[in-house]
């Protein structure tokens, strides 16, 4: 009777689990057939009695239909190094989100461990391209869009979405009946920490050279074909899959003009991390429905209520400003200190304005200051000398205020109950280059000292790059006419990233004529100093993605992701 009880929960859970188990291939008809293969996922091959000749041909598993569905379909494929498919953890969270969202959820389990006397993939990726035919030939059926699929993946399932997503117009295999005459490219990827993406390990085995070399490339596997689709991107920082697979697809795919955005994460290793930052991804595409209308950032926080006290300040003695320019007009800081206190921390804040114009009041500057009062912490906003001085480069007179405000905040830290060594600064646009100028660059000198102040050092404990510009050498002084993707497109070369070079979060639209692609060069720069980094892309957003934004986008949770890594900084 207890047996009996328990076998009626198993098949219970089952039903719930999954509607229904559809075979990819027709009997006899499966390319490659190994013996040693089967097609399971890991708890059910991991069951006692388990019988693996009756797991041998690989398997779509259809889910419930969404409560509320809106026309799309989703392929969850599970990692496993291509030796079995383990991710039922993930697939189980996956389908619940998803399926939550309105979106058609199915599994596809494909044949492992790897075969023998054949590439790693290639009787998964043959497995991959029949089931994405069987998928889009059941749209009508379930529902959905037969060009609304997409997939969301993880480790050496993210290498078979990779496949899927850029090389469908390769055929696996060769056609075997009708189904076959159905197109198998799919239209959107969610890919978590792709495994085997560069040369140093496209065999099968972590990236031995953690993806770094002249001679270390993405692999010639991946073909990049007219039906390359939009991706995001997601991968750890220390992942010894490495993240630099991550970013020579992102900066492949912005060669060919495919929207794609990009999450590195600092200091995690191997694993799936930021699964809202996809569903953002599918919002702002319009994946998962009409996007909303945009609303202007600064509508949006509106109130000083978090604010308890401001003071403003010149930062330079009188007559002691250097290079002083009559059209420059006077640098200052305001201190806004919020009414609950929460952490000893000071962020320095500023915006852009091409180094021609700048202000503490922009939408670049007041919603950040006002969203982090909010949070307990002490912003200082700055005010720097512009337009572009005469007969120095553009950023001189802006760095020497910045140097000059940091050592000014260090000096009267204390004095408020603060921490001098715990200051940041952020700034965007020409404001995002002067914050690389801060962070790169705090021992070498802007101006000679003109006071005990100046005694003190200007190094920052991290710094927040928002669009960048003006970072690397294709656009110094414009916009990047090679959109920052070649090689020859390097970092300008006053960042010297010396050894007081700190920690950043860069966030950047994926469109922008500043090109996305500095924020990038600039993360794998302090990754290979073995500092850490987090970094953002948009999809489809240009320069100054934020001012107006679609709810449910990244854009206008942009200033989440600052909180996300003060906290992991522990300064919040």
């Amino acid at each position: 009777m207890k047996k009996a009880a328990t076998l009626l929960l198993f098949l219970l859970s089952i039903s719930l689990w999954a509607q229904e188990r559809v075979p990819v291939w027709p009997k006899g008809k499966m390319p490659d057939p190994q013996g040693h293969q089967i097609a399971a996922m890991t708890d059910e091959a991991g069951r006692e009695g388990f019988n693996p000749d009756k797991y041998r041909i690989p398997y779509l598993e259809w889910f419930e239909k969404p409560a509320h569905p809106n026309g799309t379909c989703m392929i969850l494929i599970s990692g496993g190094s291509y030796m079995n498919c383990c991710d039922v953890g993930l697939i189980k969270s996956w389908r619940e989100k998803l399926t939550a969202l309105g979106v058609q959820c199915v599994n596809f389990v494909y044949r492992t461990p790897r075969p023998v006397g054949l590439p790693i993939y290639q009787s998964a990726w043959e497995d991959g391209q029949r089931a994405v035919r069987l998928v889009r030939r059941e749209a009508a059926k379930r529902g959905f869009d037969p060009e609304k699929i997409g997939v969301i993946s993880m480790s050496a399932g993210s290498h078979l979405a990779l496949l899927l997503a850029t090389s469908s117009q390769t055929p696996a295999y060769a056609p075997i009946d009708k189904v076959d005459d159905t197109p198998c490219h799919i239209n959107w990827a969610i890919v978590n920490a792709p495994a085997y993406v560069t040369t140093d390990g496209e065999t099968g085995t972590p990236a031995f050279r953690e993806g770094y070399g002249t001679d270390v490339t993405i692999s010639d596997v991946f073909k990049f074909d007219e039906k390359t689709c939009p991706m995001s991107l997601h991968h750890g920082e220390v992942d010894p899959y490495t993240p630099t697979g991550s970013t020579l697809v992102y900066r492949q795919l912005r060669k060919m003009g495919v929207p794609a955005e990009l999450h590195l994460y600092p200091d995690k290793g191997h694993g799936a991390f930021g699964f809202e930052r996809g569903v953002e991804f599918m919002t702002q595409m319009g994946f998962l429905g009409p996007v909303q209308p945009e609303v202007a950032l600064l509508d949006r926080f509106t109130s000083d209520e978090a604010r308890a006290q401001y003071i403003k300040e010149d930062i330079w003695p009188e007559g002691k400003m250097p290079d002083a320019q009559e059209a420059q007009g006077k640098p200052y800081i305001e201190w806004h200190f919020p009414k609950e206190r929460k952490t000893t921390a000071i962020q320095i804040i500023y915006s852009g304005g091409a180094y021609n114009g700048n202000g503490p009041e922009s939408f670049e500057v007041t919603p950040a200051r006002r969203y982090l009062n909010d949070l307990g912490m002490t912003v200082v906003t700055m005010r720097y000398r512009t337009p572009r001085p005469e007969g120095l480069a553009k950023h001189t007179t802006a760095w020497q205020d910045l140097q000059r405000a940091v050592r000014v905040v260090r000096s009267e830290a204390a004095q408020y109950g603060l921490d001098p060594d715990r200051i940041g600064i952020m700034g965007s646009s020409a404001g995002g280059h002067l914050t690389l100028m801060g962070v790169t660059s705090a021992r070498h000198k802007s101006y000679w000292p003109v006071d005990d102040i100046d005694k003190l050092s200007c190094k920052v404990q991290w710094g927040v790059g928002i669009y960048p510009a003006y970072a690397l050498t294709d656009g110094a002084d414009g916009h990047n006419a090679h959109g920052g993707n070649e090689d020859a497109d390097i970092l300008v070369p006053e960042f010297t990233f010396d050894l007081d070079t700190a920690p950043m979060l860069l966030i950047h639209g994926d469109a922008d004529g500043y090109a996305s692609m500095a924020s990038v060069k600039v993360w794998e720069k302090l990754r290979a100093m073995g500092l850490s980094a987090e970094l953002h892309t948009l999809a489809l957003r240009e320069h100054c993605f934020q001012r107006t934004a679609s709810p449910g986008t990244g854009s206008y949770t942009w200033l989440d992701r600052i909180q996300e890594f003060f906290k992991s900084r522990g300064l919040l």
